[in-house]
């Protein structure tokens, strides 16, 4: 990843700002919730205590220049609704993965593609980035919709990648190539 400070980015509703220590709670209330991380490699936070480590691990990453994580926030009330990371980053590559997690109260209405779309934009056009990569369960079907509505081709499948909430999990792979990002701006 190219040298710069994770910035400040704007949508017509959202912004999109590095983590802080004062998201704590917010963040508890995100991922403490069973069904926002239903599909994700790990269990529900069960104490404040995991989202002050995961606000520290970001400003670490800020720091060290490693990864690009940003609070979601409502442009109006300043409520945090969510996170969207490029992380993983495999500069010899031009590489990166993206994660997202929205609140369950505001799902269904738009804004995990608006965050992860200011997100990718940024990505492409100010950092270099050449390929993302994403890997949902399968049977997140509002997590693909959202990825392909915003560019993102089917790759590859593997069973039972992982094991979550006590069960086997499958993955299914996704891409993103700054091309087809140019592609689909274009049109």
């Amino acid at each position: 990843m190219s040298t710069y400070s994770t910035p400040v980015l704007t949508t017509q509703r959202l912004m999109l700002r590095p983590l802080a220590a004062t998201d704590a709670r917010a963040l508890y209330a995100i991922f403490s919730d069973p069904a926002v991380v239903r599909y994700w490699s790990a269990e529900p936070w069960t104490d404040i205590s995991m989202a002050d480590t995961a606000i520290a691990r970001a400003l670490e990453a800020y720091r060290d220049e490693t990864e690009l994580r940003f609070a979601i926030e409502l442009a109006g009330s300043r409520e945090v609704i969510g996170t969207v990371a490029l992380h993983h980053f495999y500069n010899q590559y031009n590489r990166c993965e993206l994660g997202y997690a929205i609140a369950k109260g505001h799902w269904g209405n738009g804004y995990a593609s608006e965050a992860i779309e200011a997100v990718l934009d940024h990505g492409f056009n100010e950092v270099g980035i050449n390929r993302v990569e994403a890997d949902i369960d399968p049977r997140n079907d509002a997590s693909a919709h959202v990825l392909e509505k915003l560019g993102f081709r089917k790759e590859g499948f593997m069973p039972q990648r992982w094991r979550v909430h006590g069960e086997y999990a499958d993955t299914v792979f996704y891409g993103l190539l700054r091309d087809y990002w140019n592609d689909r701006k274009a049109s």
